[in-house]
């Protein structure tokens, strides 16, 4: 995968960073994990500009979480609870935890998507919630471009250091990234299992 992606990067330079970490956040196929480090490798082996390698990285992710967002902020939360009332075991969501859920958003939003930027899966998910709710697009532009700069910042400037030696950020980000995917898989597939014991225990304590 490094191969290709580094050879990308070479032939079109910054233009790849943005259209690889555009491709990353709309379909993720490669993470940005390795991007960003190749991206680094690159301007420091080329004499490259590690801070337009930053830009480069920062831009193509924001267009795609702008389209996450946008998206979803068509669909809206009310027909998004339409889709509930009949398929609420596959979303392992109802009407009562959307309304949680809302409130949460509405009070927390900003730092809900300035942190979820720089964990490894939910970076590329957090614009989902963010358009239902219809957050403030300002808010949401600003908190998304600080937090999905710090990452690629973070990422860049680590393959910038350690130049050909890219193992060593495969060593800690590939099992990081890896454990975050199957606890939020395992999250999912448990509240799935669980799902019509908690609809029956919580119609029991509304009945009470």
């Amino acid at each position: 995968m490094t191969d290709w992606i580094g050879s990308f990067i070479e032939s079109w330079g910054y233009w790849a960073v943005a259209i690889l970490m555009f491709v990353e956040t709309v379909f993720p196929p490669i993470p940005s994990e390795v991007i960003m480090p190749m991206a680094g490798i690159y301007a420091a082996q080329n004499g490259g500009s590690l801070a337009l390698m930053i830009v480069a990285g920062t831009l193509g992710a924001m267009l795609g979480n702008i389209c996450w967002f946008a998206l979803a902020w068509k669909l809206g939360l009310s027909r998004f609870e339409g889709f509930l009332v009949r398929y609420g075991r596959v979303f392992t969501m109802d009407e009562e935890e959307i309304a949680r859920g809302r409130k949460l958003f509405e009070k927390y939003g900003g730092g809900f998507v300035g942190v979820g930027r720089i964990l490894p899966t939910i970076r590329s998910l957090i614009s989902v919630p963010a358009g239902l709710v219809r957050m403030n697009v300002k808010s949401f532009l600003f908190y998304s471009t600080l937090g999905t700069f710090l990452w690629t910042m973070g990422l860049t400037i680590a393959g910038f250091l350690l130049g050909s030696r890219f193992a060593e950020i495969d060593k800690v980000l590939g099992p990081l990234s890896t454990a975050v995917i199957v606890i939020c898989f395992g999250i999912y597939f448990y509240r799935v299992l669980m799902w019509n014991r908690w609809k029956r225990n919580r119609a029991q304590k509304s009945g009470a």
